[in-house]
C-alpha cells in the first residue's frame, strides 16, 4: 500500500521504522532476525536506507595503488526482497542521487516496479569519504527535487503515472549546507512541488524545534504531511557524534543527565529511551500523522518505546 494512501486513511498516529542494510557477511537469517522484533507491532511499512558504493585503494606489488569500487553492504533491493518475502510487509527503499546516472536510477525504478514496490524515499545522499562537497555522477541528478522530477518523468514514459508514492527528507534544524532556514525550506518546497507526497524529518531531540519547523513549512505553502523522525540515544559518545554527523542540537537537560551517568551503560540506555518516549507521546498528543524511528539496526530500545506509545 502506498504511504500517501496510508497517511490519508489513518485516523491516528502510527509508527514507521527505518533499518540499515547489513554489512557484507551477514546472512539472510541474521538480517530477518534483527527485523523480527518489530513485526509484533504490525508496521505498515519498513524503510530501507541506501548506501553509495565507495572506492578503496589497493597496493600493488610494485608499490603503486589501484582504485577499486567496493560495496560494503548488502544491496537495498536484496534487503527489500527478503523482508517482503518473509514478513509480507511493504517496504520503502531509499533512492539517492549520489553515485548513479539518470539511466541507472531508471533501471532501479524498473526493478522496484517489477518487485511491486510502490514507495520510495528520494534523497540527494551524502558525500563519499574524501569529498568536501557533494559531487553528482556525470549524467546524474544534483539535487533531490531533480530526482523527484525524474521519478515522475519515469512514470510518464512507462505510462504508469502515480505508481510511486514519494517521500523526501526535511531538516527541522536546517541542512548543514543551507545558508539559512528560509533557504532550506525553499529547497524543501521545490521537492514537494516536483511531486513529493510527504516529508520525513531528520532526527531531533527538542519537539519545539519540530513544531516551529512545521509552522514555517506551512507558511511557505508546504501542505503535505510532515512525519517527525526520532532516534533514542543509547551511549554517551552519541552526544558528541550525532551533532557532528547530522548537524543537530541535543538539549542541555538531556546532555547534563547523560553526563551524570556517563559510566553507567544501563542508565544511559534508559535515559535515552525515556527521553524518546516523552518526545513520542507529546508528538502524538499534538496530532502528528506518524512517528518515524531511526533504529540503526538495534531493536531493544525502539521496541520498548513502541510498547509505551502505541
Amino acid at each position: 500500500m502506498k504511504v500517501s494512501d496510508i497517511l490519508l486513511q489513518s485516523t491516528k498516529a502510527y509508527p514507521s521504522l527505518e533499518i540499515v542494510p547489513p554489512l557484507n557477511g551477514i546472512s539472510r537469517k541474521e538480517l530477518l532476525d534483527s527485523v523480527r522484533p518489530f513485526i509484533e507491532f504490525s508496521p505498515k511499512y519498513i524503510n530501507i536506507t541506501c548506501h553509495r558504493d565507495e572506492y578503496e585503494y589497493v597496493k600493488n606489488s610494485d608499490g603503486s595503488f589501484t582504485r577499486r569500487l567496493v560495496r560494503k553492504r548488502i544491496s537495498e533491493s536484496a534487503v527489500c526482497g527478503a523482508i517482503q518475502s518473509e514478513f509480507k510487509v511493504d517496504v520503502v527503499p531509499h533512492l539517492i542521487c549520489g553515485g548513479a546516472t539518470k539511466d541507472q536510477i531508471d533501471f532501479q525504478l524498473q526493478d522496484f516496479r517489477f518487485m511491486e514496490i510502490e514507495n520510495i524515499l528520494a534523497l540527494r545522499g551524502d558525500c563519499i569519504t574524501g569529498e568536501k562537497r557533494f559531487t553528482p555522477q556525470e549524467g546524474g541528478y544534483r539535487h533531490a527535487n531533480e530526482l523527484v522530477s525524474g521519478i515522475r518523468e519515469f512514470e510518464k514514459q512507462r505510462e504508469c503515472e502515480g505508481f510511486f508514492s514519494i517521500g523526501v527528507g526535511g531538516y527541522p534544524e536546517k541542512h548543514f549546507e543551507a545558508p539559512n532556514m528560509e533557504d532550506d525550506i525553499a529547497h524543501l518546497k521545490a521537492k514537494v512541488d516536483a511531486g513529493a507526497d510527504y516529508v520525513i524529518t531528520q532526527m531531533f531531540f527538542d519537539n519545539s524545534v519540530f513544531y516551529s519547523f512545521v509552522s514555517k513549512c506551512r507558511e511557505a505553502g508546504i501542505s503535505v504531511p510532515i512525519i517527525p523522525g526520532l532516534k533514542p540515544l543509547s551511549t554517551f559518545r552519541q552526544i558528541e557524534l550525532l551533532p557532528q554527523a547530522f548537524s543537530i542540537d541535543i538539549p542541555q537537560e538531556l546532555t547534563s543527565e547523560m553526563r551524570l551517568f556517563k559510566d553507567d551503560k544501563k542508565a544511559l540506555y534508559r535515559i535515552g529511551e525515556l527521553w524518546c518516549i516523552n518526545q513520542c507521546k507529546d508528538l502524538i498528543k499534538k496530532g502528528v500523522p506518524a512517528v518515524h524511528f531511526y533504529t540503526m539496526g538495534k531493536a531493544d530500545n525502539v521496541v520498548n518505546i513502541l510498547r509505551a506509545c502505541f
